[in-house]
């Protein structure tokens, strides 16, 4: 947790930076994204404002690139950088990257498991339940918990994808100059260790669940 927090202010930090440069280009965080996806042939997608701080997102149902705020209007390297990553995403859909493909496929699986295995868990340890725990119910715990373990580690390879995608993308076409590239990297890379951090939390609460369970079977 604290070190979750700490890679959150970090970024929150260098995105606030970031945000003061603007890139040589000029072009807002709405017209890097659309560049990026009619450079990449998509143009059934659509750009949209969505309200928040850092609640940027691609949605594949709909297919929108929604940015906050801050990135649709800014025209800055942190804006550039943020649009690019999430088009990136709308690359990956497009091109079915596998990874992408088996995320998605495992939405409807946690949405379900992340709501239950908590409860499950906890009902498991005999928390809520009189005369102790059972194995069995915190076994099917733990594997519910397991589902959405397995949805932060596959979410890893995305994140780095869509960032390398837009990285990449971002120099070809001369969004940003070297100097203003390099910033764009940094920015991208502490976006992507809060996903690090969050997987490395839910393996670690895994197997201590894990361990609980070997233990009260021994």
């Amino acid at each position: 947790m604290v070190i979750g927090m700490i890679v959150q202010a970090r970024l929150k930090s260098k995105f606030a930076a970031y945000s003061k440069m603007p890139t040589s280009s000029g072009l807002s965080g709405k017209e890097v994204a659309e560049k990026m996806l009619h450079d990449n042939g998509i143009y059934d997608v659509n750009v949209v404002s969505v309200q928040g701080f850092l609640s940027d997102h691609y949605n594949p149902a709909k297919k929108t690139v929604n940015l906050s705020p801050d990135v649709y209007e800014g025209r800055n390297i942190s804006a550039a950088a943020v649009a690019a990553h999430e088009c990136g995403h709308a690359v990956q859909h497009a091109t079915a990257y596998s990874m992408l493909t088996l995320r998605s496929a495992l939405v409807p699986v946690v949405q379900i498991s992340s709501n239950l295995a908590q409860w499950v868990i906890l009902i498991g340890l005999g928390l809520f339940t009189v005369g102790g725990g059972n194995p069995t119910i915190l076994l099917i715990g733990i594997i519910l918990f397991a589902a959405s373990t397995l949805f932060s580690v596959i979410t890893l390879p995305v994140e780095f994808d869509a960032s390398s995608r837009a990285l990449k993308w971002l120099n070809a076409s001369h969004i940003t100059l070297p100097a203003e590239h390099e910033k764009a990297k940094d920015a991208l890379k502490w976006a992507a260790l809060t996903y690090v951090v969050a997987a490395l939390a839910s393996i670690a609460m895994l197997l201590q669940y894990i361990m609980i369970y070997m233990g009260r079977r021994d």
